[in-house]
């Protein structure tokens, strides 16, 4: 067992909102590695070197995250900073867990759609799209070796993925089918969907934290109807108002309002992450709407996964090219055209994530001595697995088949892609330094 220093057997002083804000803010420029790598870094600050919150309060707050939908990174800060300073704190950890990315996501947008076309930026992208095939495929190896644990939960993730590669059925609805399953399966085979962690004493390991196992429930986080009921109802109001004025503005067609409507839906069905709504986002944004194709789709992860932040903030570049494509504004105001998108998308997709955990905060709190998975989740989370497998098909197909079968074989993509994949499941090399020299492989390739 890990020794603790004397410093560390006493409890830390209380933070101030100040000094809250600037780690937050610090957080949401260098929250690279996506939601395991951004969960570990918190991991350590919070808890390891701050010691802000307790191993065991701060798992209870993963859990509750990973059975929401959304990115629960993002949601697992907005909880600590809910549970740190209230209301106020948790927004503030929140949205800045999600402003940097979204503005540096704009600038890469902006630069991808008007000087894509240049020899050294296809070179760039022709590196990073193998690498970014590789990067799914690995994730859904690595989710996979935790969710299915056993050959139910197996047979759950080959039907969804069945269901959405030959049957094209909606996300939305593969999710609504595994948590039936999974329903059913606890009353039937429940040790089939078991599901759940000890931790160990938090104090023993890394001395008392200032929110510790022990610490009494603050005042604003104690479950109350009233404070329910006003919290959704003001939700409900914010996302009501903005919605009634983009359709009075731009009719209920426009590109923004379908903007509005299609990413509330997304931000309701994102169960295991960005990698299991992309292909959602993707029948959307691609198939249903065009507001960008599905080259551009590949790009725009490539694009998410080289910056800070949730990787769900893609949302944000789909907007940006279904705003600039779609000429919102006129052909002479196409960058605020793409930042509105890009805007619309964001606050669509991360409104409920606030909710759920403003609503649903103080609910956990109250029970956080008996919170386990349910068995619906448990399905769900496997039903996950074969919908990522589905996007990395397609990404590899249209990666190694750029014009379709009928086209060229990408012999040196191929190439690029396994030694991505072997970097990353062999050697542990991480995501950022990948898709750094994938991207020089690729311009060395096409200046060549």
């Amino acid at each position: 067992m890990k020794k603790i220093s004397d410093k560390q057997t006493e409890r830390p002083k209380s933070v101030s909102f100040l000094e809250a804000f600037l780690y937050w803010l610090k957080l949401g420029f260098i929250s690279f590695g996506g939601p395991a790598g951004q969960i570990s870094m918190m991991h350590q600050e919070l808890v390891e070197k701050r010691r802000w919150i307790s191993e065991r309060r701060f798992m209870h707050a993963l859990n509750y995250t990973m059975v929401l939908p959304g990115p629960e990174a993002q949601q697992l800060a907005t909880y600590i900073g809910w549970l740190m300073h209230g209301t106020w704190g948790g927004i503030t950890a929140g949205v800045l867990f999600v402003l940097p990315s979204f503005f540096i996501l704009i600038i890469l947008t902006w630069i991808y759609l008007a000087y894509g076309d240049a020899q050294a930026v296809a070179g760039v992208l022709y590196g990073i799209k193998p690498a970014v095939t590789a990067i799914v495929i690995f994730a859904a190896y690595r989710i996979g070796s935790r969710a299915l644990r056993n050959n139910m939960l197996r047979m759950i993730a080959v039907f969804a993925f069945l269901a959405i590669f030959v049957f094209d059925i909606p996300f939305p609805l593969i999710v609504l089918m595994a948590g039936i399953i999974g329903y059913m399966g606890s009353h039937f085979v429940p040790e089939k969907f078991k599901a759940g962690s000890n931790h160990s004493e938090s104090s023993q390991l890394f001395g008392p934290a200032l929110i510790d196992d022990d610490t009494p429930i603050p005042e604003y986080a104690k479950f109350k109807w009233t404070r329910l009921i006003l919290f959704a109802l003001i939700g409900i109001a914010i996302w009501g108002i903005v919605m009634a004025m983009l359709s009075i503005t731009y009719g209920w067609d426009g590109t923004l309002t379908q903007m509005g409507w299609f990413f509330t839906k997304a931000a309701l069905v994102t169960f295991g992450g960005a990698y299991a709504v992309l292909p959602y986002v993707y029948q959307g944004g691609v198939e249903s709407y065009a507001w960008l194709s599905a080259t551009q789709m590949i790009d725009g992860l490539a694009l998410g996964e080289t910056t800070p932040g949730p990787l769900i903030m893609v949302v944000a570049f789909v907007g940006f090219v279904g705003g600039w494509v779609n000429e919102i504004f006129g052909p002479e105001m196409l960058i605020l055209a793409g930042a509105a998108g890009a805007g619309i998308a964001t606050f669509f997709t991360f409104l409920p994530s606030f909710l759920f955990i403003l609503i649903g905060g103080p609910m956990v709190e109250a029970t956080r001595h008996e919170v386990k998975f349910t068995a619906p989740l448990t399905s769900i989370t496997a039903a996950v697995v074969g919908v990522i497998l589905n996007l990395a098909t397609f990404f590899a197909y249209h990666v190694l088949w750029p014009q379709g079968f009928e086209s060229t074989f990408e012999w040196f993509s191929l190439l690029i892609g396994i030694a991505a994949f072997v970097a990353l499941f062999r050697y542990g090399i991480g995501v950022i330094q990948v898709i750094a020299v994938c991207a020089v492989i690729g311009l060395g390739h096409n200046l060549i």
